[in-house]
C-alpha cells in the first residue's frame, strides 16, 4: 500500500488511478493523518464469465422434462 499526501495526490491523481487500476491501494494523508483510501472496485462484473455461466445453465436444462405434467397443470395447482 502506498501512502501519499493530499498536495501530491492532487498533482498526481492520474498516476494514482493507474496504480489503483492495477490492483494497488493508495492511502491519502493530510498532516500525517489518513483521510482517504483509493482501492480497486470489488466485485467487478466479469461479463464473459457471466455469459459462460448462463450458457452452462441453458445447456444443463436441455432435455430436462416434467414427465407427463404440463406447465398449465403446475400453474393451476399453484392457484388452488
Amino acid at each position: 500500500m502506498r501512502t501519499i499526501g493530499t498536495f501530491e495526490a492532487k498533482n498526481k491523481l492520474s498516476e494514482l488511478l493507474d496504480l489503483v487500476e492495477h490492483g494497488e491501494e493508495v492511502t491519502i494523508t493530510r498532516h500525517g493523518r489518513e483521510v482517504a483510501r483509493l482501492v480497486p472496485p470489488k466485485g467487478a462484473i466479469n461479463r464473459e464469465a457471466a455469459r459462460a455461466a448462463a450458457q452452462g445453465i441453458r445447456d444443463m436444462s436441455k432435455g430436462v422434462t416434467l414427465g407427463d405434467v404440463t406447465i398449465k397443470d403446475l400453474i393451476a395447482e399453484g392457484r388452488r
